[in-house]
């Protein structure tokens, strides 16, 4: 074989080396964005309705979002605000979301007034709902009895409210001796401070903090927790549409997961957590929504009970108890058993939702 016939064979190897190299790139190129596609295309989607606009408690929810917790779960989860505690009800139950936040008690109610409605509760948030009366005692409020001869603002679609009768009925309140007065939800706290009324009706985590930033002195300030005086009804649960939990269980279940780091995770960090609300509404003042978040997660989350059989599940018993109550507030076409009202075959396992 002559010089330049070895010199040819030579460039030629090459040559075939480098395309063989540039054709493996191509080839481990391709397999890379495959993969990326595939996990890309395995994220469910989720639409996620919270039952207020953004504030305080809704921290939990967003930590999910900023944090990645929803992402490790292959899960790509919007959270969008909402008008009235009702709307997440109507939203999920029409499918136009497929999750989300709502007050179980208006979600029986509402299942009771529309059999077969495709929803269920499938998470408890507030072991203890925030349901309050707040008075002043300047105004002679410091117990539940006091409110007779006095007058009473509460919204009439506040949810709170909702649960008057129970509460009267609970303290041995004479009610036709409260003077009740129908007031919107902007002027709720002004007529508190200015001594129009002398209690209102609310979320505790809505209206103490929001007297506080009003300069009303801290210990005039009467709470009156309604489960702390005789109202044995759970607070807000996470809701599902029924036909996306059927089709996506693994989406729900990953969502629940994703939702106690959220929840852990603002415990631990109420600091942190409350930066993911202030970046989705600057109208807020940072130390009115940490108060808001330490409140509900002390007083409606990480109650006693929780610390017993953990974040998330209930006691049926106390459920089915709390179906009796509602009787006296709701006239039932047929009264639900909780087993039928609360579904936890989603829930993490037990040792993931011990909060200690």
């Amino acid at each position: 074989m002559g010089i330049h016939e070895t010199a040819r064979l030579g460039r030629l190897r090459r040559y075939s080396r480098h395309s063989l190299g540039c054709h493996m790139g191509l080839i481990a190129l391709a397999i890379a964005a495959s993969i990326a596609s595939g996990t890309a295309a395995a994220q469910t989607s989720i639409r996620f309705t919270l039952d207020a606009k953004f504030e305080g408690p809704a921290a939990p929810f967003l930590m999910g979002v900023d944090k990645g917790y929803y992402k490790a779960e292959n899960l790509a989860v919007t959270v969008d605000a909402a008008a009235d505690p009702l709307e997440p009800i109507s939203r999920v139950a029409s499918g136009a979301y497929d999750m989300g936040v709502a007050d179980i008690n208006f979600l029986i109610k509402y299942r009771d007034q529309n059999p077969g409605a495709p929803i269920k509760a499938v998470f408890m948030v507030q072991n203890k709902p925030a349901y309050a009366i707040v008075g002043r005692k300047s105004r002679g409020i410091t117990v539940p009895k006091d409110l007779e001869g006095k007058k009473l603002g509460a919204p009439a679609t506040d949810v709170s409210f909702a649960q008057w009768k129970i509460f009267a009925q609970a303290n041995s309140i004479d009610a036709t001796k409260v003077a009740i007065e129908n007031i919107g939800f902007p002027v709720r706290e002004p007529l508190l401070q200015n001594a129009q009324v002398d209690a209102v009706t609310g979320f505790s985590y809505s209206i103490l903090p929001n007297l506080k930033s009003m300069s009303v002195p801290a210990d005039d300030i009467v709470e009156l927790l309604m489960a702390d005086h005789g109202v044995n009804l759970y607070g807000t649960v996470i809701i599902v549409n029924a036909k996306f939990a059927a089709e996506k269980p693994d989406a729900v279940k990953g969502f629940l997961n994703a939702l106690v780091r959220g929840l852990k995770e603002s415990a631990r960090n109420p600091l942190l957590a409350v930066e993911t609300v202030l970046k989705r509404n600057d109208a807020l003042i940072k130390d009115v929504e940490l108060e808001r978040l330490r409140l509900t997660l002390r007083e409606n989350i990480m109650t006693s009970e929780v610390k017993l059989i953990g974040l998330g599940s209930v006691d049926y018993a106390r459920l089915d108890q709390s179906v009796e109550q509602l009787a006296l507030v709701h006239e039932f076409k047929a009264k639900p058993k909780a087993v039928d009202i609360f579904d936890a075959t989603y829930l993490p396992a037990t040792t993931a939702r011990k909060t200690h």
